[in-house]
This record gives structure tokens, C-alpha cells and sequence, in this order.
């Protein structure tokens, strides 16, 4: 269906869409330096910063709440619309809907969207487990804990983010959680999409890579890491001040920084997405398009081991936005940002009459 409506484009006047949250500017200035006309869908209440770079936007949309977004398909189509996928895209419009029932030609895998859950027939782990990527232990249940873990599931209140939380062992997991549900942090009924895995002591690097099906090859577009909030305000204090205070810590990410990893460490990120991508084609055909993270641990042994993925572009990289990174500057011999390599696939696929490559 997406081909079909494809071939009803002017190729000649494409525009860009995205939803306004998450990593739509760098999405945006990107598309700008290409030369695409721009969309950007704004949430009522959430037109704030969009409406103050006008310079970059053509098309201001605002609708109730994001999800309405299926409702100006036909005008969207009629705007030649390219649609760039976001985590705020896929929370607030559902996965299923995604799939079915968006007749927006989407960069990118709109089928892999949804693996970026670690519940359900359709996780990540499947494609690190066929890619041979090392990731924590995973704990069926509570029972099975031996040692230290993180639990991951859905916040309570910003269903966008994820209500984490550390335990040492089996006992103390089970106060940890009932006293985030009293807090009001979690729900007791989304422990089913609760994922329990080991703590991994190590460094956090997050690697935003591209795979390009036109030149079918990955590139590292820049690293960072986050900053979460509140636990990145409770490390900050002293060790005694924090036991006094018994702050419940929660972990939401609140912003990233550009960082540059050890150089003779990059030797084993590039085979890793090398796997990750071919995982991705053999699992979920064709794989992986474009911007994608693998969110790894490293640790003292500098064992790199994947805690979480991105099925498209990772909201760290506007830590580089508009100013690109250093690896990307290596590569085209121009500082490049995710959203700009983005739009540049788009555009060069145009020119080789191939953009039915990486839509879908």
C-alpha cells in the first residue's frame, strides 16, 4: 500500500514530517539543509519551542493531542509527506496503529518499532540474541533473582518514560516495588511489562549509528550519555547526606551529552552494529533503515554489554544537533548531525530514483 501511494508523489516537492517532541528539531534543521519543505505536529499545550524557529518550519500543525495525527492523512499525503519516526511517535500513537493503519510513507522499518519492548513475542533480545550481542541476565520472576538487578517498566505517571529501580537481591526487590506503588511511581499492573535483569557495573556509552541501505554500510554518527533525573541530583551529594534523606531515586532521562569513547575501543562498536544489522534483516525484513542506538555498559574488563536500544533515531543525539559530531565529521568531511543524515538518505535516494528502499 505504501509503495502504491509512493508512486503518487511529486518527488520534486517532498516534505518532511514529525511529531513535535523528542528529536524533531535536529529533524527539522536537517531537512532544511537539504532543501525539504517541512511539517511539524504539535500536541495543544506542547506548541512551545516550535513556534519559536519558524525559520526552519513550513507547515505548523496543531491538533488535540498527537494521536490525531491519523486524521490528516490525506492531507499529509498531499503535502508529498515523508514521515521520520520518533519515541514520542511511537508512544502516543501506538505501534499497532503504526503498522496498520498509517498510510504515511515512514523512513525507516515501521515494523521494528515495536521490538524496541522487552515483553511480548516481539523484543530486542531476539535480535542480540541472534546478533551475539551480549546483554544482562534476564529473570523470568522475582523468584529466580540471585543477585543484584534493575527492574524496568512503564512510569506510572509519563508513560513515555520507565519506572526503574534497583535491588540487591530477591527480599529487598520485593519491598523496593511495593513501596514505588504506594509512591505512586509504578502501577502494580504493569509489572506484566516489567522486565528484571542483573545490574551491570560499568560506564554507560550510547552508540548512535546509521546504517545506510544505499551504501549499504553503518556509520557512527556520535556517542553520548544521559543525564536522569532525580538520581543525577542524589549522586551529587555526599554518601552520608544521602542516607539521611532516604530519597527514593527515579530514573527519567531529562538530557544527554556528546562524549568520544577510548579510540581503540571503537574497534569493537563497529562489528557489533555490523551483527545487529544483519540480525535485524534475517528477523525482521528488511531491517533495520537508518538511525538506530545500542545503549551498552562497559565494563573494567571492557566487556561491552547491550541494556537497552533505540529502533530509530535516540533522543541523544541532539546532544550534536545541528553542529554534528566527531565521528560523522571523520566520515563526510563535514561535521553531519542524525537528523541532516537522515534527510541526506532521503535526498540521495531520490536522485537514484531508490526511495522505495528505505520507506515502508
Amino acid at each position: 500500500m505504501i509503495q502504491e501511494i509512493l508512486k503518487g508523489y511529486n518527488l520534486e516537492d517532498v516534505s518532511i514530517g514529525v511529531i513535535g517532541s523528542h528529536s524533531a528539531l535536529d529533524v527539522l534543521d536537517g531537512a532544511r539543509r537539504l532543501g525539504f519543505r517541512t511539517i511539524i505536529i504539535c500536541e495543544k499545550g506542547r506548541e512551545e519551542p516550535y513556534s519559536r524557529f519558524d525559520r526552519i518550519i513550513d507547515d505548523f500543525i496543531v491538533l488535540d493531542k498527537f494521536s490525531d495525527v491519523f486524521s490528516i492523512q490525506e492531507e499529509l499525503q498531499k503535502k508529498n509527506c515523508i514521515f521520520i519516526p520518533n519515541r514520542s511517535f511511537a508512544v502516543y500513537c501506538g505501534y499497532n496503529r503504526i503498522e496498520k493503519d498509517f498510510r504515511i510513507p515512514l523512513f525507516g522499518s515501521r515494523e521494528l518499532l515495536k521490538v524496541e519492548e522487552r515483553t511480548g513475542r516481539h523484543n530486542y533480545y531476539k535480535i542480540l540474541d541472534e546478533a551475539d550481542i551480549r546483554y544482562p541476565k534476564v529473570y523470568k520472576t522475582p523468584k529466580d533473582i540471585d543477585g543484584p538487578v534493575i527492574c524496568k517498566m512503564p512510569h506510572a505517571l509519563q508513560r513515555i518514560e520507565r519506572g526503574f529501580f534497583v535491588a540487591k537481591n530477591r527480599e529487598e526487590f520485593k519491598d523496593e516495588f511495593e513501596k514505588r506503588v504506594e509512591s505512586g511511581s509504578i502501577r502494580k499492573e504493569d509489572f506484566f511489562h516489567a522486565s528484571i535483569e542483573e545490574f551491570i557495573s560499568g560506564v554507560p556509552f550510547n552508540f548512535n549509528i546509521f546504517y545506510s541501505p544505499l551504501l549499504d554500510s553503518i556509520e557512527l554518527l556520535g556517542i553520548d550519555r544521559r543525564f536522569v533525573t532525580n538520581l543525577d541530583g542524589i549522586t551529587r551529594m555526599p554518601a552520608n547526606q544521602q542516607l539521611k534523606l532516604e530519597l527514593e531515586e527515579e530514573m527519567k532521562e531529562i538530557g544527554n551529552y556528546s562524549v568520544t569513547l577510548r579510540e581503540s575501543m571503537l574497534r569493537h562498536v563497529y562489528p557489533m552494529g555490523d551483527r545487529f544489522v544483519a540480525a535485524s534483516k534475517h528477523l525482521y525484513p528488511p531491517g533495520i533503515i537508518g538511525p538506530f542506538a545500542l545503549q551498552t555498559m562497559i565494563t573494567k574488563d571492557y566487556e561491552f554489554i547491550v541494556f537497552d536500544i533505540s529502533m530509530r533515531m535516540g533522543g541523544g543525539t541532539n546532544s550534536f544537533m545541528g553542529i554534528g559530531s566527531q565521528y560523522s565529521a571523520v566520515y563526510w568531511g563535514e561535521p553531519v548531525s542524525a537528523g541532516k543524515r537522515v534527510c541526506m538518505e532521503i535526498r540521495h535516494s531520490i536522485e537514484q530514483n531508490r526511495l522505495q528502499y528505505i520507506v515502508t
